[in-house]
């Protein structure tokens, strides 16, 4: 840089300035450095750069969920939040370090300038992990007044009240709720579900699955079965489950949806293409990937920030 205000005839911070797009330098002294740095070769030591700055210009990405074989990595959860992320990080400079929750002791975890965490985990526990960081964080999930961070997220009360209302119009009486409520997530689901069905006089049968797998959702049914518990409507807080919940009622003999009506959750291409096409709530999830980068981003340089829920549609099909 020396080199370059040299040649420029003049100082360093203007050459620093004009190399990073400064309107405190005008246009023509901008264009003059610019050209004398292509034509010798100049280019930013970005490890010094960002040591001066004590910043490391990376964010780490933590995907709270446990990969298997019946829950991938490569569902639409994470994968549409992950590809706003990465479309938002990278386009303002960031890279992005992708990893899981096992990884909180990573060394380039811990030198990220911000985090964002997809998924809150089993009573919060992989937020209040992360937040003894101490790192600016924004949590995809589910909004609570106890909350010391920024979190974007479905209205997934909403939600829940939208699949009773279905359930109600229909004239489904006895339904089942399949999903695990120690989710904050899956919990505003099943408060919107509960609540709007108890101004009917209905109470619904609440099923706690902490996998949310095809298998788990075949188990439930086949439970339900054994006990020759009645029901004529299941809402499952995956597409997974319902898949798997209309699977082990094929096996018995009932139709979806004239004996049972079936209503999943994340609108995935695989519950669409499912014989048959399953109803579903669908989630935005390439907006939330896109918001949770942004208010990293501003949390990073200092700027106010607020959370933020975003709308769910219930997808009618043929269950």
């Amino acid at each position: 840089m020396a080199d370059l205000a040299k040649l420029a005839g003049v100082s360093k911070i203007t050459v620093s300035r004009a190399l990073g797009d400064s309107p405190l330098v005008t246009a023509e002294t901008r264009e003059r450095i610019q050209a004398l740095a292509r034509k010798h070769g100049y280019k930013l030591n970005v490890s010094a750069r960002n040591l001066r700055l004590r910043r490391s210009h990376t964010v780490a990405v933590i995907v709270e969920m446990k990969p298997s074989s019946s829950r991938t990595m490569w569902d639409p959860y994470p994968l549409s939040l992950l590809g706003g992320i990465s479309q938002e990080l990278t386009s303002a400079g960031y890279s992005v370090l992708l990893t899981t929750r096992h990884d909180a002791a990573n060394a380039a975890v811990q030198a990220a300038d911000g985090l964002i965490l997809l998924g809150q985990g089993e009573h919060e526990d992989a937020v209040k992990l992360y937040d003894r960081m101490g790192l600016p964080m924004v949590v995809w999930g589910a909004e609570s007044a106890q909350d010391n961070h920024i979190v974007v997220g479905s209205d997934n009360r909403h939600s829940g009240v939208s699949v009773a209302e279905r359930f109600l119009s229909i004239g489904r009486r006895h339904p089942v709720f399949i999903g695990n409520s120690d989710h904050p997530e899956m919990a505003q689901r099943l408060h919107g579900f509960v609540d709007e069905l108890a101004g009917h006089g209905i109470k619904p049968l609440l099923l706690r699955r902490v996998d949310w797998t095809l298998e788990s959702g075949v188990e439930a049914v086949r439970s339900l079965a054994a006990r020759k518990v009645h029901f004529d409507s299941i809402f499952a807080c995956s597409d997974l489950l319902a898949m798997g919940a209309i699977r082990a009622l094929v096996e018995l003999g009932l139709s979806v949806p004239n004996d049972v009506s079936v209503v999943g959750y994340d609108d995935t291409p695989h519950g669409a293409s499912f014989l048959p096409p399953l109803s579903s709530v669908r989630q935005n999830w390439q907006e939330g990937g896109v918001l949770l980068a942004r208010k990293v981003l501003a949390l990073i340089d200092g700027l106010p920030v607020s959370s933020q829920v975003l709308p769910t549609s219930l997808v009618v099909r043929a269950t």
